[in-house]
């Protein structure tokens, strides 16, 4: 009887259809839809990124490595990274140090969801269109050098066009909303009931902030750094309208373009375009590890 009572259930796994064993296996119709965005990935990252890769040691003369030490042999190719890490650094912290303020002061307010409308609408403006914009704006014979003479401030018109500043100016326009975003997103989601419990032990503002939101955004406000850094990291149209090309904003974006379009070497636009990635890379992997030095509880919880 045992043998018999045991035959159905040995029989039964052997009858499942094909659905039902890969259900079992957690691959049902909902898992499927992730196939898009995975193809999505291939098409648009993965393959792209190997192709590149295989192209930029496909040089058109010297060993397979050649471009990579033209590169790194060239002052001024190789200055093309500091040019653009002086922007990016500044930038971004900026963003993150004007954002915090604002958006400790925006969870507070009624008219939240209006107050971010407005802070969000420079990135409805596009990189291209905000360049115009500061070139009218800050140029020799603009409304801010106007004013600035007007006030006896300035005697003369200062450079903030076609130089480091104006291009500082645009990534700070255009990458400052979105940090915005994504620290009011860390901001609202800590428990209001902890900076009240500080509050009544005794703790001032300061000290509410250092020991107890601080550690709770760190890991919020390293992937926002990431996030923002590699947006100004790939500045090419505010470099090129507002900046100095040839000279202090010459980043490495605009050699990639120059090897590839320019001088019709695709090779080395693609090992450029390697390096570039590498270096942003390096970056984000050393912001992510020490986010570790503020706060290693869960990830959930307080911190949103």
């Amino acid at each position: 009887m045992s043998a018999t009572a045991a035959s159905p259930q040995a029989v039964t796994p052997a009858r499942m259809s094909l659905r039902q064993r890969l259900a079992a296996r957690g691959i049902d119709s909902i898992t499927l839809l992730v196939l898009p965005a995975l193809l999505a990935l291939v098409g648009l990252f993965v393959y792209p990124f190997i192709y590149g890769l295989i192209v930029s040691f496909a040089p058109k003369v010297g060993p397979f490595y050649e471009n990579y030490h033209k590169f790194f042999s060239d002052p001024f190719l190789r200055s093309t990274i500091w040019h653009t890490l002086a922007l990016a650094f500044p930038t971004t912290l900026l963003s993150i140090l004007l954002a915090l303020p604002i958006a400790f002061r925006v969870r507070l307010m009624r008219r939240q969801r209006t107050l971010t409308t407005i802070l969000l609408l420079p990135m409805t403006l596009g990189t291209v269109l905000v360049a115009q914009g500061l070139l009218t704006y800050l140029g020799p014979h603009g409304w801010f050098n106007r004013v600035l003479m007007l006030l006896h401030i300035s005697g003369r018109p200062l450079e903030l066009t076609n130089n480091y500043w104006g291009v500082f100016a645009s990534l700070v326009l255009t990458g400052f909303p979105f940090t915005f975003l994504l620290t009011l997103s860390y901001v609202s989601g800590i428990d209001p009931a902890l900076e009240e419990a500080a509050a009544t032990l005794g703790g001032g503002a300061w000290n509410r902030f250092m020991r107890i939101f601080l550690p709770l955004l760190a890991p919020g406000l390293a992937v926002t750094f990431c996030l923002s850094f590699v947006q100004s990291f790939s500045v090419f149209p505010s470099a090129v309208l507002l900046g100095a090309p040839a000279g202090s904003t010459h980043v490495i974006a605009i050699a990639a373009y120059q090897a590839a379009f320019e001088q019709y070497n695709y090779s080395l636009g693609s090992a450029i375009a390697m390096i570039m990635g590498g270096v942003q890379l390096v970056i984000v992997i050393a912001v992510l590890a020490s986010r570790q030095l503020f706060y290693r509880g869960p990830v959930g919880g307080t911190k949103g």
